[in-house]
Formats: structure tokens, C-alpha cells, sequence
């Protein structure tokens, strides 16, 4: 943990957190004097949030060579004949981290060259409305930010509190800074984080076990990406898939291990040996760590901290963002939400009206193999709320592109109003997934009809782009054919 820098008690903007917090302070408010106070991530204290040192950021990093070690896989496909011979996972932690670490550490330096910032490291916590404490040190700030993410869910079954075995048990936050590969890893979870790192570790070498307590995998998305991604996952070499399980306990094994035991819906009992067990069961937002009651603000039922359309908290001079206060925590909405949090402030010192937020089209992407990507909503939220659609599913094996990497069971899923105006969701699982829902994203976000979006421009061919305007002709299609007479 580095040393607090001196600056003044009282300041004119308070940040908790160093992550997309961090892109608040810029040349704009130079002559505001600023607060930045952070905690953290993983066991080494490190600088600059959570994408950056135990996110997005290094598990992409890693995600790639995973993807490259399929290769000979693929190439299979199309009658090529590749080996793998070699994937050095220390070099790409060195590479890896070589350059989060940096990253970081520039952060401090450039925070440091600001005289009106201060930087303290600590634990915040609201004493009222106006004072924050951070170890000895006491501040009053004339606004506050609040954007101090969130943090792994902990597993509360016997064993997890073993002190012995904590050498063990990793989260995202070490997982990916481990001393060694693990030759044995148990994932428990079935979300994005466990799907990614199952891929990650099988592609690096390890043998891993997922094992989670429903099916399919990824259950908060469209049935559609999370049976398929399911499938796929269970036919991979050095992935094997425990579903419909609860874990019962941890304990040591005989040769310097661990043993997790769990229990199936019939009350039969399961035990798996490991090296290392990764605990991917969500995440808690860290509102409940600051003593927000303090200042006068309640979270909800969920940890959350409650902001309006304009991310202002009910305590009209704390503003909040990211993780902390929406159950969407992703990197790109915290980012925007910076932005508009950085307007607001901007706005409410020169007597404009804030901005409003609007969340609806907020895409994810699941970087695994194969990648997924969704956006809007999924079909089994529009059948539980009652909305009337129209579905198309689009295979990539349907267009040009696909022909030539002979691909079969990769998919684009659109939902549309029964009309075939605009989109209600889009899904995706196959190559470029993440990539391709962009299209969609705009479109949605744009207010595009379908028509304008597939009609209105010209789609490179071959491209793999042609399985969204195919995706795009076939809703209209079927909106066509909805609306003849019978």
C-alpha cells in the first residue's frame, strides 16, 4: 500500500474509489480541490480498481492465448493439420501483469503530478453526510462520488473458513496471480466469470471441474446462449461439468490437495480432489463497507446504494456510480456512468439541467469458447412480462463466411415486436460474437427500425457480418408473413 499524500481537510470533490472513478479528475476541475481515496484490489492492495488489476482488462489478456491454444482445433475443421506444443502461462502472467501493473502505477505517478489532488489509501467510511474518515485522517467534502465497485462473493460452506485452507481458495481477485498452474481446478459457479476462467485454465493446461447448483450454465441470460455455451463447454478437452450440485465441504486430501464435497437434488455425494478451487458465486456491492447510514442513505434490498436518472443519491451532493449501485457490473456501463456523473457536476456548477441515464441496451459479452453477446431482452423475460414478439434464429452456417470456417451450431437469435419494427434483444453465440452485437447495440440504442438498419446500408460480402443482416432480413420476413391475411 502506498504512502497518503498531504493535501487540505476540506475539499470541493471526494472520489471513493480508484476504477472508473479515476476518470473524473481532469484538466476541467483543476481548480477544485480533490480527494481520491481507495482500498485497493486483491491480496497486494493494488491501484486503479478492478478491470484494470483483477478484471476485464488481465482476464482478456489471458482469454486469448486460451482461444489460441484451440487452434488446432479449429484448423481440423477446414482440413488443416496444426499441434500445440507449448503454452508458457508464467510468460503470459509476466506479459500480462507487466503491463496492468504499469498501467497502474503511471495512474499514481500522473495523480501525483496534479496539485490539487490528493490520493489516500484506507478504508473510507461516512462519519455524516459531509465527513468521510480514512484511518486517522478526517475530511469534509462539499460533494462526494462513491464508486467503490464491488467484491467476490465468498462461499459459506464448512470448510471455507479453514485458515489452513485459505491457501486453497481463490476468487478473481488472485486467481489469476497464482504462483503456479493449478494441475487440478474446481470453479465453482455458472456465471460469466466461471465460464471465462474455465476456459482460461483448460486452455493453459489445467484440468478443471465447474461445478454448480443449477443448469444450464449462464442461467441469467436467454435460455438460447446458456444451453448452448453448456454444450459446447461439456465437449471441451480438460473441462468437465458438475451441474445440479451443492457444495457440502472443503477439507485437505491426502497428498497435499484439497477435497470438495458436494450433494446432487437426490441427496447423492460427490467428492473432487484439486489443486486450487475458484469461487465465481457473484458479486456483492461495497456500499455496505462505507457506513452510508451515516450520511443519511439506505441501501436497498440488494446492497445497493439508490441514485436517480441523474446517478445522484438521495443525499443531493453524494452522487454514486459502477458496481455499488447497479446490478448491471460491467466495466463499459461504469465508464459511462462516469461520464455522466463528470456532466452532472459540470452542470450543476455552471446552473445547466443534468443529464438522465438510459440503461436499457447495455450489451454483455461472455469471452469464452465459443464467445457470446446479448443485449436487450431475453425471450424468457418478454414471455414471463406478457410482451408479444416475434424470434428468428439465424445460423452462421447459413452465410458465406461461415461456409469456409465449416462451422456448424453457431447461432444469431433476434427478437423483434410482432410487427418487425424494432428489436426487443439480440443474442449471439459463435466466433466474433462480441464484436458483432455492436451492430445491434447501435441499432437499438439508435432507435433504427429493422428495416432501416438492414435496408439502409451496404453489408460487406463475404463477411461474417452477413449472418446479422440475414438475422435482420429473416425478422422481416416473418413479420410479413405474420401480418397476411389467413
Amino acid at each position: 500500500m502506498q504512502n497518503t499524500t498531504a493535501g487540505p481537510d476540506h475539499v470541493d470533490l471526494c472520489i471513493i474509489g480508484s476504477g472508473s472513478g479515476l476518470s473524473l479528475i481532469d484538466d476541467d476541475i483543476n481548480d477544485w480541490q480533490i480527494a481520491l481515496i481507495d482500498d485497493g484490489i486483491g491480496p497486494n492492495d493494488i491501484f486503479g480498481g478492478t478491470c484494470l488489476n483483477a478484471g476485464c482488462i488481465p482476464s482478456k489478456m489471458l482469454s486469448l492465448p486460451a482461444s489460441a491454444s484451440l487452434s488446432p482445433q479449429h484448423a481440423a475443421q477446414v482440413d488443416v493439420d496444426l499441434s500445440l506444443k507449448k503454452v508458457d502461462f508464467k510468460a503470459i502472467q509476466t506479459r500480462t501483469f507487466g503491463r496492468t501493473d504499469s498501467i497502474s502505477a503511471a495512474g499514481l505517478v500522473g495523480l501525483g503530478t496534479r496539485p490539487n489532488v490528493q490520493v489516500l489509501f484506507g478504508s473510507a467510511t461516512f462519519v455524516d453526510a459531509h465527513t468521510i474518515q480514512v484511518g486517522r485522517r478526517r475530511l469534509t467534502a462539499d460533494r462526494i462520488v462513491i464508486a467503490a465497485g464491488s467484491r467476490p462473493r465468498q462461499m459459506t460452506a464448512p470448510g471455507f473458513d479453514d485458515p489452513y485452507l485459505h491457501a486453497f481458495v481463490h476468487t478473481s481477485e488472485s486467481i489469476m496471480r497464482i504462483d503456479e498452474l493449478p494441475k487440478r481446478l474446481i470453479i465453482l459457479g455458472g456465471g460469466i466469470e466461471a465460464v471465462e476462467f474455465g476456459h482460461i485454465f483448460a486452455g493453459m493446461g489445467s484440468q478443471v471441474s465447474i461445478i454448480n447448483r443449477s443448469e444450464p450454465l449462464l442461467r441469467a441470460y436467454d435460455s438460447a446462449i446458456g444451453i448452448r455455451v453448456t454444450e459446447e463447454l461439456s465437449r471441451r478437452e480438460r473441462i468437465m461439468l458438475r451441474l445440479n450440485q451443492r457444495v457440502t465441504g472443503l477439507d485437505t486430501d491426502d497428498v497435499g490437495g484439497v477435497v470438495l464435497t458436494t450433494e446432487d437434488s437426490f441427496g447423492i455425494e460427490y467428492s473432487y480432489e484439486a489443486d486450487a478451487v475458484l469461487v465465481c458465486i457473484g458479486r456483492v456491492p461495497n456500499g455496505d463497507q462505507l457506513r452510508v447510514d451515516k450520511a443519511g442513505i439506505v441501501l436497498d434490498d440488494k446492497g445497493f446504494i439508490p441514485t436517480d436518472e441523474h446517478l445522484r443519491t438521495p443525499v443531493p451532493h453524494i452522487w454514486a456510480l459502477g458496481d455499488v449501485c447497479s446490478s448491471i457490473m460491467l466495466k463499459h456501463l461504469a465508464n459511462a456512468q462516469a461520464r455522466l456523473v463528470k456532466r452532472n457536476l459540470l452542470a450543476e456548477r455552471d446552473g445547466r439541467p443534468l443529464e438522465v441515464r438510459d440503461e436499457r441496451f447495455v450489451p454483455k459479452g461472455i469471452f469464452t469458447e465459443p464467445q457470446a453477446a446479448s443485449v436487450g431482452a431475453s425471450e424468457e423475460g418478454l414471455q414471463k412480462t406478457g410482451v408479444e414478439y416475434i424470434v428468428h434464429v439465424q445460423e452462421y452456417a447459413s452465410v458465406a463466411y461461415g461456409w469456409a470456417m465449416n462451422d456448424s451450431g453457431h447461432f444469431v437469435k433476434l427478437l423483434a415486436d410482432p410487427a418487425g419494427e424494432h428489436l426487443l434483444g439480440a443474442h449471439i453465440v459463435g466466433p466474433q460474437a462480441t464484436t458483432l452485437i455492436q451492430i445491434l447495440v447501435q441499432a437499438m440504442s439508435l432507435g433504427q427500425t429493422i428495416s432501416e438498419t438492414v435496408k439502409g446500408q451496404y453489408w460487406t460480402h463475404p463477411a461474417l457480418t452477413e449472418v446479422i443482416e440475414n438475422a435482420l432480413l429473416g425478422v422481416l420476413q416473418k413479420a410479413e408473413l405474420r401480418s397476411e391475411p389467413r
